[in-house]
């Protein structure tokens, strides 16, 4: 069995347009890619591959998925099977074998810190927003950087009270365990073993994954005490590796995808204020190096990249080394030098965001031409200006695609002045320099090699006119946990909000109702299960579910296939939404209806000689005529005439 950690180390790793890019040739169609499909013989592109949503699906013969969906029908491959695949790919090392105590209990403790991060993250909200304190210091330092309301909100902002145990107690208070507030480094302990918060007195950025949760925090001083550090950021733990994590990147996915192009920054304060100027395909490697992890993690969105750069010289050499992982990982890289005085933060608040587009593409430069600026200028020493040449050969030395770094070598030569074949000599001497490294991990990676494939039964293809039980999945994949009604009396005197989920479990549930498909049944289940769970989004939970039957379902229902037919179209207003589910409660109680009267009408049929049974049937079938009327009525249909 593959533990829960690593599936998600390989799910996070894995990237859609990169894994199908093996099978299909795929071509930019707005924000998505489009190819031939693998799955069934086609002229025209109908399979449409999603980077921002992870999907892949032929809207001609209705099979995708998830990246371990497309695997497993492409390779006829088991669930495992496709996951040691992907791990292979991407060099992710996993072990198949029953889980022991220790590890279960492991998982159970990753889930914890999870909800304990989310408390946490709704914790510091509430003390920026509803507190006199937090509004007169946190709120009042946000205001003074010039955040409006919904980049508080977008990026989840808030403030630590200034008591060094407000957080511990609150949670605590809650019933949260002291280890986790440690394990996730909310709080530490002090020498005689109490609980001290790790932000007091700081305001909060919480760091999200790219599928929006909670892994960890940065606090940033509000005073001016040089002896304290400016910013103190969560210590390595179960959920969080900040290797693997880029500030910013839930809020930005969508805008990289759309933009074809990421922007790289150094600090919280410049993504929020860059995405708040407009230009929000921003991210930043906050209290890291770049790492590849971090690289891997852009590349899943687009390849093309621009690092900004405030000036500061120290600084850029430091990231020079950064530049040329961006190169050895397939990236195409531009770098910007901001105005002398500027960093991000106060670019972006001095130009609105078109201005800051038009700047950067105006003064942006490739590698190159950065590096030989920063290396060169002004060097007249024989000696340094041979390393400086050097330094800039290997950065074009680990460039994968052979007609692209000849392109560079090329036109380092021109830019140098020297002749083309001395720079390819050299080049060819840092490359024949990794081959031995390079061996020695394709070594390792033949000996994880797997045997033969196991044979699998094919996805199931979508009808062309989705069910109406399909389509109220459908909601509850995509809107499950968004309230449809709030403050619903109880049988005891309370209130409560009912979800979508909810809702409609609650209301089938009254008469007895189930779906036909057992599998959305338990899912409807597991929704209303986990509907309380802090920070529950019902698409994330259903499509990286680990029932593969589950992804496959939920991953096909997320895709913008059927968009719930034109007249349902949902959008996220909240009498709508409500309208919508209401509509299709009612569509499938109708066909409960109509099924259950033809198949009164075949008993009556057999009850020909049975006055006592046709008599029965005959009650029976008025009465549901009467209820098949009163539906229609509801629904806005002429009253169906009784045909019996």
């Amino acid at each position: 069995m593959i533990d829960k950690a690593t599936i998600d180390k390989i799910m996070d790793a894995a990237n859609i347009v990169d894994v199908v890019s093996e099978f299909v040739t795929l071509r930019k169609a707005g924000v998505n890619y489009k190819g031939l499909c693998p799955f069934h013989d086609e002229k025209t592109p109908s399979f449409v591959v999603s980077p921002s949503k992870g999907y892949c699906h032929c809207f001609s013969c209705g099979k995708g998925g998830n990246v371990v969906g497309f695997i497993m029908e492409h390779e006829q491959m088991t669930y495992p099977e496709a996951l040691r695949w992907l791990a292979k790919k991407y060099n992710i090392e996993i072990h198949e074998r029953e889980l022991t105590d220790d590890e279960k209990r492991e998982q159970s403790e990753r889930e914890s810190l999870f909800i304990i991060n989310e408390w946490a993250q709704n914790y510091f909200r509430e003390n920026l927003l509803d507190t006199e304190r937090g509004k007169a210091i946190g709120l009042a330092y946000f205001r003074s950087r010039g955040f409006r309301d919904d980049t508080i909100n977008s990026f989840k902002l808030g403030y630590a009270m200034p008591e060094r145990d407000a957080l511990a107690k609150a949670a605590l208070a809650k019933g949260f365990k002291e280890q986790f507030l440690v394990d996730t480094g909310l709080c530490y302990r002090k020498e005689d073993g109490t609980l001290q918060d790790r932000y007091a007195g700081r305001v909060i950025f919480p760091v999200h994954t790219v599928t929006g949760r909670v892994v960890a925090f940065g606090g940033r001083i509000l005073d001016n005490n040089k002896k304290a550090a400016k910013y103190v950021n969560s210590p390595e733990s179960l959920i969080y590796h900040k290797s693997n994590e880029l500030y910013g990147i839930f809020q930005a996915k969508h805008a990289i995808t759309k933009q074809d192009r990421c922007y790289l920054v150094e600090g919280y304060i410049d993504v929020t204020s860059m995405h708040q100027s407009g230009v929000e395909n921003v991210v930043a490697s906050s209290g890291t190096s770049l790492t590849t992890g971090q690289i891997r993690l852009i590349r899943r969105f687009t390849s093309n990249i621009t690092v900004l750069y405030d000036g500061d010289a120290a600084g850029i050499h430091a990231s020079i080394r950064g530049i040329d992982m961006l190169l050895a990982e397939g990236m195409n890289v531009k770098v910007l030098l901001l105005p002398d005085g500027d960093d991000p933060d106060s670019f972006a608040r001095k130009h609105p965001a078109q201005e800051f587009r038009d700047y950067i593409e105006a003064h942006q430069t490739d590698f190159i031409e950065f590096k030989t600026n920063l290396l060169l200028k002004g060097v007249t020493d024989p000696v340094k200006r041979s390393e400086a040449i050097s330094s800039i050969v290997k950065s074009v030395s680990v460039i994968q695609d052979q007609i692209m770094r000849a392109t560079y070598l090329a036109e380092c030569a021109h830019r140098l002045g020297m002749s083309e074949a001395t720079l390819i000599n050299t080049a060819n001497q840092f490359i024949r320099g990794d081959i031995e490294e390079k061996r020695k991990e394709q070594r390792r990676e033949e000996a994880k090699a797997e045997g033969p494939v196991k044979p699998l039964q094919p996805l199931g293809q979508v009808a062309q006119q989705p069910s109406v039980e399909y389509m109220l999945m459908q909601m509850v994949v995509r809107y499950g946990q968004e309230i449809l009604y709030k403050g619903v009396e109880t049988e005891d005197g309370g209130t409560i909000d009912l979800s979508v989920a909810q809702y409609i479990s609650y209301d089938l549930g009254a008469d007895n109702l189930t779906f036909k498909n057992d599998l959305y049944n338990r899912m409807l289940a597991e929704a209303v299960e986990h509907n309380d769970d802090p920070g529950f989004n019902a698409e994330e939970y259903f499509t990286h579910h680990p029932d593969v039957d589950v992804s496959r379902t939920a991953t096909d229902m997320a895709i913008d296939h059927f968009q719930l037919s034109k007249s349902l179209q949902v959008r996220r207003d909240e009498d709508t939404l409500r309208n919508q589910v209401e509509h299709l409660i009612l569509d499938f109680r109708m066909a409960y209806v109509e099924q259950h009267l033809k198949d009164l009408q075949r008993e009556i049929n057999l009850a020909v000689g049975d006055t006592d049974k046709m008599m029965k049937l005959m009650a029976e079938y008025k009465d549901m005529q009467v209820i098949r009327n009163a539906i229609a009525k509801e629904l806005g249909n002429d009253i169906i005439i009784n045909n019996a």
